[in-house]
């Protein structure tokens, strides 16, 4: 053999960057080159495994021996060529039809018959090698994934704490990503405005370009960012013990507006009221248009009786719905020590709470039990088994945050009920001073029918603040007449009846009152 070609091959691409081992197997290939007066003609070099058949270096390099190119071909060792059989049977091929295989490193006349099967020998066992360490690798990554951790890179929002240890949460990308769920939830923005929006915002994938459309879609997608491990793959998953970037609820919700559950519709005229008044004719939502300089809602269904209500109307409608909640001086000099002395019998209710939310946790764990059970003795399959699972972990999820909440002194229902009151009492200043935006939250989160019958508009309180606006009258008068048997027993009831609904409200509507008291509202930073 005068020439030929040399091969070299790393299983990974860091491998080849960062690595000695391609520069020694070149080293190698050419000593033994010059050894034996043999000219290396061109260079193979491949950077990936070769556990799979289909390398195109490797590949390329064995047509052009077929057609002559070369007399033949050094490579470093044996399972440098093939970790397949597949390959070493194709380089077989070669080595019979005359063209002449060698390895530096190894001492082999493949010409003869003790040589080639010395030679097989080698091969076979360089495949199970790799048979081998592909079992342990798997081995190692479910190992991972049953200790919570995540042994892939970390996802947008969180970063890598090296190996063994949970993703941490990212500061520069963690909040972007966080709004990118809020943003999508509230139902205005399709994907592509959303892209628009966090390319604004200043969102960046890992390389530093725009995040895409299927970008921000794995995004919503991920059940990651609320602290559940899913391997797409295989479909399979695991709770994490990484900090989750956003609530169960708050996931579930985009995931409904995502797959169409509920309807995002991009918004092109901000009116205010926009889709918050519904004709009581035909049940329609009033449409917002200027005329003439002034903003007007007006129903396009031609039988209807409504024609149309000014934007300052409802404005002052509003006004004086809010304004029935606000408590006078008098009547919340009154209310404050009734809700002290309830606030002192909360940690009992605590507790209570704390104690139904270890029993539902226990529960879900237990029907997890028996679902492995179940799929161990072979009663369902493995696709039965991965939905339900993955179904039992995210309503496990959702059990830890009802309990998380259970465990802070604000979650007690006379917490919530003393948060409440200092809400409702400020609820008409909040209003006055509110954003357009921030106004239509405050009017989602604080109404329930907004229904305009020709031109009268009749808007109706949520509970606990319709309770709160229909408080008897007898509370009303001079300071002297909170004193009376007659007056307290008014704030008793109307104490008892709001305890009522913060001891079994929906939580969905109490998510709902969130996301607009969990902000810095204007008549907090008022006062």
């Amino acid at each position: 053999m005068k020439n030929a070609y040399g091969y070299t091959r790393v299983s990974t691409v860091k491998q080849g960057e960062h690595g000695v081992s391609l520069q020694e197997q070149r080293a190698a290939i050419e000593a033994y080159a010059t050894r034996n007066g043999i000219t290396i003609v061109s260079w193979f070099e491949e950077r990936e495994t070769a556990a799979k058949k289909g390398r195109p270096m490797f590949t390329r390099m064995l047509k052009l021996l077929r057609t002559g190119k070369a007399d033949g071909v050094i490579i470093h060792k044996i399972d440098r060529s093939a970790r397949n059989l597949r390959d070493w049977a194709d380089l077989g091929e070669l080595i019979d039809s005359g063209v002449k295989v060698d390895f530096a490193n190894e001492s082999l006349d493949l010409g003869s018959r003790g040589g080639r099967l010395s030679a097989d020998i080698q091969a076979v066992i360089a495949a199970d090698y790799i048979r081998n360490l592909r079992e342990e690798v798997k081995k190692g990554f479910y190992g991972r994934l049953k200790q919570g951790l995540y042994p892939l890179p970390a996802p947008l929002g969180y970063r890598d704490c090296g190996r063994g240890k949970p993703k941490a949460l990212d500061p520069n990308t963690a909040p972007l990503v966080r709004s990118a769920f809020t943003l999508y939830a509230t139902g205005t923005h399709s994907l592509e405005t959303l892209v628009t929006e966090l390319d604004r915002l200043g969102l960046r994938n890992r390389r530093g370009g725009r995040v895409s459309r299927n970008g921000v879609s794995s995004i919503l997608n991920n059940p990651f960012y609320m602290g559940l491990i899913r391997i797409e793959k295989t479909n399979e998953t695991f709770p994490g013990i990484h900090p989750p970037l956003i609530s169960p609820s708050l996931y579930q919700h985009a995931q409904r507006v995502l797959h169409g559950r509920l309807h995002a519709r991009p918004i092109k005229h901000d009116f205010v009221f926009r889709r918050l008044l519904t004709c009581a004719y035909c049940g329609y939502s009033l449409i917002g248009e200027t005329q003439k300089g002034r903003i007007y809602y007006r129903c396009h269904t031609p039988s209807c009786h409504t024609t149309s209500v000014r934007e300052d109307r409802v404005e002052e409608e509003l006004q004086r719905v809010f304004s029935r909640v606000s408590f006078t001086p008098e009547e919340w000099a009154a209310l404050v020590p009734i809700v002290s002395r309830l606030k002192q019998r909360g940690e009992a209710d605590r507790h209570a709470l704390r104690v139904a939310g270890e029993l539902a946790l226990r529960q879900v764990q237990d029907r997890l039990n028996k679902l492995v059970d179940a799929y161990l003795d072979g009663t369902i399959d493995k696709a039965l088994f991965e939905a339900r699972k993955a179904s039992l972990l995210s309503e496990q999820k959702t059990k830890e945050e009802a309990r998380s909440r259970a465990d802070h002194a604000e979650t007690s229902p006379a917490v919530s009920l003393e948060e409440f009151l200092e809400r409702t009492n400020r609820l008409h200043l909040n209003y006055l001073l509110a954003e357009p935006s921030e106004k239509r939250d405050l009017i989602l989160a604080t109404t329930s029918n907004r229904s305009v019958t020709g031109k009268n508009l009749g808007i109706e309180l949520k509970n606990p603040y319709l309770t709160v606006s229909e408080r008897p009258i007898v509370l009303n008068g001079g300071p002297h007449r909170y004193e009376s048997r007659t007056a307290r027993r008014a704030l008793d009831r109307l104490i008892t009846k709001l305890m009522k609904y913060f001891t079994s409200a929906d939580a969905a509507h109490k998510d709902g009152e969130d996301a607009w008291w969990g902000r810095n509202s204007p008549g907090e930073a008022a006062n």
